[in-house]
């Protein structure tokens, strides 16, 4: 006999109803059966059940009246209920064994030794009264009352199921405690690795690898040292613009509308790439003015400075260049760094693009009347403003004049004047003469953006940062 094998909450009302039955016969019959044995919360049915009466078992009388057919009938109906009811109590015996081995398992870890032998007992009792049908049944001793039998291997059978689902209940929960243990766990070392990751960058941008700049006169000034600052300065630009970026995210931006505002006809090789745009942008608009003394445009290129001036430029450098920018700000708020920090941000933050990552414009009216937010995005802000500031001012500081440059749109790539901010750009230049050569300029790699401008020191050039893009006609390339 097939038994489905439901939880007690999906036992239908027909199952109900035959139940009902069932037991309304078991009270009748209630003088004649045996005893249900317990062992380990489920319910065992005893293999030495007898019956005197039995519902399949027809009147004397009336078997008599049909004659020796109708007996044969009945014979035979009663037989086939009695061995499906020794099938139910063999599969009963089978899920009873099953639940008895899974809370086994179950013992083991943690070990529990009440439990291991608690288990371990109801094995061994369900193996000796399966064995004991089967001595009955071949010595032909079996004698059960099949309806009766058949309702307590029910019983039996939800039980041990039960037993099993509770069991798989406590091993998923001991499973979901041992993932939050090690999710805790990781984020633990996350939280480690992300402290030790800004330790490791707080030293990197700190000013205690310009510690040379201390002691030095500016008439000792070279272009070594221009070059030292500037990615002291380039890797605060950098630390805002992934800053920047992140604001974007968590604000929705479209990205790529935003990257195409910035460099219209861009073409990216890898989807991180487009990065640089806004790395560029930041450039762009931070290094605007740099050749005029408090970057102020005028209309005459930058005149040869007096000696005083220099000095003047260099001091500042040496003052600014290690402190607080807020702290110098609060002290000086009429200082020329403050306008430069105060137009600056203005221009590259514009409203729009405020009120968008920050849901108002609070920043930018605090910045406007003369205060500095506490935060993080302006800090991060005021401290790449202070590093440009300071490079500006030791330019200046030059004996010779410091000017900077950008490269044109789809310029051949130049040694000299540039290098590439994408190593696979750079590798893939050097194949390109031979397509130059013989007129075709289709598939070749050109500038698509200035990154990074390039400087003058008098004589000496410091390359500018360029991102290298394949052009695909000589039209795109006018």
């Amino acid at each position: 006999m097939e038994t489905i094998i439901k939880p007690k909450s999906a036992i239908n009302n027909s199952r109900g109803k035959k139940f009902a039955k069932t037991f309304q016969k078991v009270i009748s019959l209630k003088s004649s059966a045996s005893k249900i044995a317990s062992n380990n919360g489920i319910c065992m049915l005893n293999s030495n059940l007898k019956v005197k009466e039995d519902p399949f078992t027809t009147d004397n009388n009336q078997i008599k009246a049909n004659g020796n057919k109708n007996e044969d009938n009945n014979t035979k109906a009663r037989n086939k209920a009695v061995m499906e009811a020794l099938m139910a109590r063999l599969f009963a015996g089978v899920t009873t064994i099953k639940a008895a081995y899974a809370e086994l398992q179950m013992a083991q870890h943690p070990y529990n030794n009440d439990s291991i032998q608690a288990a371990d007992q109801a094995v061994v009792d369900e193996l000796k009264a399966i064995s004991e049908l089967k001595r009955r049944f071949i010595k032909k001793e079996l004698d059960l009352s099949p309806q009766i039998t058949i309702m307590l291997s029910e019983i039996q059978e939800q039980q041990s199921l039960m037993k099993t689902y509770e069991i798989t209940i406590k091993k998923l929960e001991a499973e979901v405690d041992i993932r939050d243990s090690k999710i805790s766990s990781l984020k633990k070392h996350l939280e480690e690795f992300i402290a030790y990751n800004k330790s490791i960058e707080k030293k990197l941008n700190s000013s205690g690898s310009l510690s040379m700049f201390d002691s030095i006169k500016f008439t000792l000034l070279n272009p070594t040292h221009f070059v030292q600052f500037l990615h002291h300065t380039l890797r605060s630009i950098r630390s805002f613009v992934k800053l920047m970026i992140r604001e974007m995210e968590s604000a929705h931006w479209d990205l790529e509308a935003a990257v195409k505002f910035i460099h219209p006809n861009a073409s990216f090789t890898k989807p991180s790439h487009k990065n640089f745009a806004f790395e560029s942008y930041v450039c762009i608009t931070m290094f605007e003015g740099f050749n005029y003394p408090n970057f102020t445009l005028q209309n005459d290129p930058l005149e040869k400075k007096h000696q005083s001036n220099q000095n003047l430029y260099f001091e500042k450098f040496k003052r600014l260049k290690s402190l607080n920018p807020k702290q110098y700000l609060t002290h000086n708020p009429n200082s020329s760094f403050a306008w430069f920090l105060k137009s600056k941000y203005l221009q590259l933050v514009h409203a729009k693009m405020e009120c968008s990552l920050f849901g108002n414009l609070n920043q930018r009216k605090m910045v406007n009347s003369g205060g500095y937010p506490d935060s993080t995005f302006f800090t991060a802000f005021a401290e790449m403003a202070k590093r440009v500031w300071c490079l500006h001012c030791l330019a200046l500081s030059f004996d010779e004049d410091v000017s900077v440059f950008q490269v044109k749109k789809n310029a051949r790539f130049s040694e000299v004047h540039m290098e590439s901010v994408t190593e696979e750009a750079a590798f893939s230049t050097s194949g390109e003469s031979s397509s130059s050569s013989n007129g075709s300029d289709s598939g070749e790699v050109r500038v698509g953006f200035t990154v990074v401008p390039g400087f003058k020191i008098g004589k000496t050039v410091i390359q500018s940062q360029v991102y290298m893009s394949v052009v695909g006609s000589p039209a795109s390339q006018r």
